[in-house]
C-alpha cells in the first residue's frame, strides 16, 4: 500500500504543470507615508533593503546618527544574511545618517516635535 502511495505521490510531484495553471500574487506599495526619501543613494538603500522588509523599518525608527545607523546595517548583514556589499553597506548608511538622521532633512517632523510645535 505504502508503495502505491509513493508512486501516486511522485508521479504528482513530477507531472508537467499547464501554462494555464501559473500563479502569482501581487504585494500591495508601501503606504504613502513609509515612502523613502530623495537622497543620495535612495536606489542603493531601495534595492538593498526592500529585499527583505518593507519601508516602514526604515522611516519609523528614530532619528539616528551614523554610528547607531551603522550598527543596523552591520546587524542586517551579519545577523539576517542581507546580501549587501561593503561599498554599499557605506552608501546606505551615509544615506540614513543624512535623511533620517538627527538633522535629517524629513519633510514631515515626527510626533514629538509635533506637539511641541502646537504648544
Amino acid at each position: 500500500m505504502i508503495r502505491g502511495t509513493a508512486s501516486i505521490v511522485l508521479a504528482l510531484a513530477i507531472a508537467p504543470v499547464a501554462p494555464g495553471d501559473k500563479k502569482s500574487i501581487t504585494l500591495p506599495g508601501d503606504n504613502a507615508m513609509a515612502e523613502l526619501k530623495s537622497g543620495p543613494g535612495v536606489d542603493v538603500v531601495r534595492a538593498s533593503c526592500v529585499a527583505c522588509h518593507s519601508t516602514d523599518y526604515i522611516v519609523r525608527q528614530p532619528r539616528s546618527e551614523a554610528k547607531k545607523w551603522e550598527a543596523e546595517v552591520k546587524k542586517m548583514i551579519a545577523v539576517f544574511g542581507a546580501p549587501i556589499s561593503e561599498s554599499d553597506a557605506k552608501v546606505i548608511v551615509d544615506y540614513l545618517s543624512s535623511v533620517y538622521g538627527p538633522q535629517g532633512s524629513r519633510a514631515e517632523p515626527d510626533a514629538r516635535q509635533q506637539k511641541q510645535e502646537r504648544k
